[in-house]
């Protein structure tokens, strides 16, 4: 028989924030297959799942269509009611939509984890997962951060526009006098007036 694993998840003590308290008229009634309680007082509604990872109610109930979410019980009133391992499992869905996972992509995660026959080797699929995630996001931030130089570099480059003659056209700028000649123009400003060049080059011919 295959063993079958399910996600560890960190349970906290309190939520910040949150009013837990029996489930409202608002919600549906569910019908599954989780006991039904009678002091519900330290689980959640959906309105609290939703509030607290900024998700939609209609999301989160998503998520149980697709089997990435179980409620924990129901209230007397057949009210969907979730614990603290199901607003973990939100956030950590929420985390993985951040790192560019689709819906499908989680849940095949979660089934190639469930169904593994080995603890180690389930972790070690989540983690080579997360090891690629890991190098795309420092990619990304190699990227970000050749940007901001550029930024920052025209910007420097913009202030001294501020000694220009508020007289001059802006075709002077092409013969500009008051940038520094050894520092070569940035490309975020250099392309603005790219284009123009051409078209007057072309006027002429």
């Amino acid at each position: 028989m295959t063993t079958r694993h399910h996600l560890p998840v960190a349970h906290e003590q309190s939520i910040e924030g949150l009013t837990v308290s029996s489930a409202s008229r608002a919600d549906v009634p569910w019908n599954g297959g989780c006991a039904e309680v009678e002091d519900d007082e330290r689980l959640l509604q959906v309105g609290d799942i939703a509030k607290a990872t900024g998700k939609t109610v209609r999301a989160i109930h998503h998520y149980e269509e697709v089997g990435l979410l179980v409620p924990h019980a129901r209230s007397k009133g057949r009210y969907r009611l979730y614990d603290q391992a199901a607003l973990t499992r939100v956030r950590w869905i929420g985390k993985l939509h951040d790192l560019g996972l689709s819906l499908s992509q989680i849940q095949q995660i979660v089934s190639s984890w469930e169904s593994s026959s080995s603890a180690p080797g389930a972790m070690g699929q989540i983690r080579s997962v997360y090891q690629q995630k890991l190098e795309e996001v420092r990619e990304q931030i190699a990227h970000l951060e050749t940007l901001e130089h550029e930024l920052v570099a025209s910007l420097a480059y913009l202030d001294t526009c501020e000694t220009c003659d508020p007289a001059e056209l802006v075709a002077a700028c092409t013969n500009c006098n008051h940038h520094d000649k050894s520092t070569a123009e940035p490309e975020l400003v250099a392309g603005i007036r790219g284009n123009g060049h051409c078209r007057q080059g072309s006027n002429h011919r």
